[in-house]
């Protein structure tokens, strides 16, 4: 069987408004997870009483979420619809939203805003938009999830679909290109198939409303950009970087420059899945063994292109970021670790350009004196050592970062300009 196009989505949207609930029924009504499974937790719940909450507990494998009712862990799900393979980032907070939105390939191509009809919109929900606009994400669906408990009331509804409507205008999305879909996680009604309960709805299921997702673009026209993930000496074939095509196209015989560590070498052969194959196009990760390169002269974080388009190497660049959870404050000075593509580099923040107002896009305050939670800003950074970084509208797979310190995502975000080295 052919593989099925792979849709990176992410389910974002205010605690306790059903996301890890909807992803169970999601896996359930795709076949992802086996019902004798589903009835071996719904016992537990029960036993434990918390009967409404054991589709959580597929999603939660572990003991002390089930004691508390509450999603910790981040859970990387897979599943088929007729037209998709996708992989669930579940997003429970803000932290690992980012943290999986960034990391290696998860940077999502589409999601899923959840929003209780009970409470509609609340904070949480607006700066995931946002932050998942900021991140690149073009398309969304919004489900209306929790329908049982408003007894799948058109009015209220219509009511929430308003408020999240007026949210996505704000940050530029229009309302009239997302689908709104009423849904009860719980009970699966709009999930697979339309429920009597909402003869008022007229539109489609979640799950065929998700195989609308546009699939995304491989842009191989795009230069060659391909980020080292590691580098192997393999006896007798030489040395042998392994990474992911992001853009443009990898083939034998070409001459590929890796920075920031400056070498140039030749493609010899590209493998994937151990078997050797004629071009390697953005989404592939491949191994290629390269002529002219030693083991020690590159590195993980070093990225490939064409020699005539070298990757970008900056001295410093400007980006715009989300500050997602900072314990105090950014000040200039501040030298945290980005995380971009496959690189890790600790990078000093040099100026504070101004704060944005997520509202409407314009400046809030120019050169403040630091940035806090919730901010989002438009900043200069220099890192301290070489470092490929590209602009997120030539190059988005290669434009994002997050930000980490302390062992938690700090910030996430694009980068605008560059000043090249």
């Amino acid at each position: 069987m052919a593989e099925k196009p792979h849709m990176n989505m992410v389910v974002i949207g205010h605690v306790d408004h059903g996301k890890s609930t909807l992803v169970g029924r999601l896996l359930l009504e795709t076949g992802a997870i086996e019902p004798h499974i589903i009835e071996k937790y719904k016992k537990q719940a029960a036993e434990k009483g918390k009967g409404s909450f054991y589709f959580a507990w597929v999603m939660d494998g572990l003991k002390e979420e089930r004691e508390r009712g509450v999603t910790i862990d981040v859970a990387h799900k897979k599943f088929y619809t007729d037209k998709y393979y996708f992989t669930v980032i579940d997003a429970p907070g803000h932290r690992d939203f980012v943290k999986n939105m960034i990391t290696g390939t998860s940077q999502a191509d589409c999601a899923i805003l959840v929003v209780s009809a009970i409470e509609g919109p609340q904070a949480q929900t607006k700066e995931h938009i946002f932050l998942a606009t900021t991140l690149g994400v073009k398309q969304v669906i919004v489900v209306v999830n929790k329908m049982d408990a408003v007894n799948y009331s058109e009015e209220k509804f219509n009511e929430v679909k308003a408020a999240t409507s007026r949210l996505l205008s704000m940050i530029g999305t229009k309302p009239d290109t997302v689908p709104f879909i009423p849904v009860s996680a719980l009970n699966g009604d709009n999930v697979k198939a339309l429920s009597d309960k909402t003869p008022w709805y007229k539109g489609k299921t979640l799950i065929q409303a998700m195989d609308d997702f546009k699939e995304p673009d491989k842009p191989i026209d795009k230069p060659l950009r391909l980020p080292i993930q590691d580098v192997y000496t393999i006896t007798g074939i030489g040395t042998v970087p392994v990474g992911r095509v992001e853009t443009g196209v990898l083939k034998p015989n070409m001459k590929v420059i890796f920075q920031p560590s400056n070498k140039i070498g030749e493609v010899k052969s590209i493998e994937m899945h151990h078997e050797s194959i004629p071009q390697a196009e953005p989404g592939d990760n491949v191994g290629f063994n390269v002529r002219g390169i030693s083991k020690n002269d590159i590195r993980r974080g070093d990225v490939a292109g064409p020699v005539d388009n070298p990757p970008t190497v900056a001295k410093t660049f400007t980006a715009q970021i989300a500050v997602l959870n900072h314990p105090s404050v950014i000040t200039v000075g501040y030298t945290p670790v980005f995380h971009c593509h496959t690189a890790q580099v600790a990078c000093r923040f040099v100026e504070l350009i101004k704060t944005i107002d997520p509202k409407t896009g314009q400046a809030k305050e120019n050169n403040p004196q630091f940035l806090k939670t919730g901010d989002i800003a438009l900043v200069k950074v220099e890192p301290t050592r070489p470092m490929v970084i590209e602009n997120a509208k030539e190059f988005p797979q290669l434009g994002r970062f997050a930000i980490r310190d302390m062992g938690q995502t700090v910030a996430a975000g694009m980068c605008v300009d560059i000043e090249k080295r």
